[in-house]
């Protein structure tokens, strides 16, 4: 690959700190950028630039783009990568922090690109990748607003690819499926604070059950199955407007595709009832 300057953010862990990794080692600069300073510091060892991001603050952000500019006139390929996952029971979760969840995972993103996009736009290339998730594609009980940012930020990256393509920039889509990061133990905790105790007690222990027992047997695929296809996307002349991995995600986008909503609405709970089942025997004993 020709030698670019490549933003991540979310990169002090999982998914972008892999990618960051392997972008270095492949000699780009790569700018890697998170609110936790400290968790890149190996990245710095490796070569990475580290810059502390809040991706909910304008100022943040904009010390992000003039440090880059400043730099290297403008990024190659930005990696939209930094989000969280906000679990409970919709009822349960208060709008300021359903609002916070849009903050980061589209909104912030959202102002990132606006202002890296003239320098794009002046060069007439770069390429910009959006981590969702099969998530925006398929959905599950208790994941509604984490899930309604990932359905949203597939529209909203279509839409882009759209408007960009005459200035030369593609946008592509990463559709992780399960992965090994701290996305499951950060989750499941608070998602049982807001509904292990009330209404939907019996879905979110059984859901917190079923996400226990998938990182104790072995969990998701790694990290690296989704460098690899960033990889791919960034060395592709003309790079896919989609690229899904990990696993569960063919088979769960397949079926999505195929069935019907009640159709699909049953294999989900098919999964979720077994667990809710041992669960309430296991209390009652």
């Amino acid at each position: 690959m020709t030698k670019k300057t490549i933003l991540i953010t979310g990169a002090s862990s999982g998914i972008g700190k892999d990618a960051a990794k392997a972008l270095v080692k492949a000699e780009h600069t790569v700018y890697v950028a998170a609110r936790r300073l400290e968790k890149m510091q190996d990245l710095k060892e490796k070569g990475c630039i580290p810059l502390n991001l809040d991706i909910t603050k304008e100022e943040d952000i904009q010390r992000v783009v003039s440090t880059i500019e400043e730099n290297h006139g403008a990024v190659d390929v930005l990696f939209n990568n930094a989000g969280f996952g906000l679990h409970g029971a919709m009822e349960d979760i208060a709008l300021d922090d359903a609002r916070y969840q849009f903050e980061v995972n589209l909104f912030g993103l959202a102002r990132l690109t606006q202002l890296l996009l003239p320098a794009m736009r002046e060069r007439r290339s770069g390429r910009i990748i959006n981590t969702t998730s099969i998530g925006g594609k398929i959905y599950a009980p208790l994941g509604s607003w984490y899930i309604a940012t990932k359905h949203a930020l597939e529209g909203w990256s279509d839409c882009l690819r759209l408007e960009l393509a005459p200035f030369g920039i593609d946008v592509v889509i990463v559709e992780p499926g399960a992965i090994k990061t701290e996305f499951g133990d950060v989750s499941t905790g608070p998602m049982l604070e807001r509904s292990g105790h009330g209404a939907y007690a019996g879905l979110a222990n059984a859901v917190a059950e079923i996400n226990r027992k998938e990182y104790e047997e072995g969990g998701g695929s790694d990290p690296s199955v989704i460098t690899n296809v960033i990889m791919k996307a960034i060395r592709a002349k003309r790079p896919k407007t989609r690229y899904a991995a990990g696993k569960y995600s063919g088979p769960m986008l397949f079926l999505r595709k195929w069935l019907s909503d009640h159709m699909f609405d049953k294999v989900i709970m098919s999964v979720i009832k077994p667990a809710k089942s041992a669960v309430e025997t296991h209390n009652e004993s």
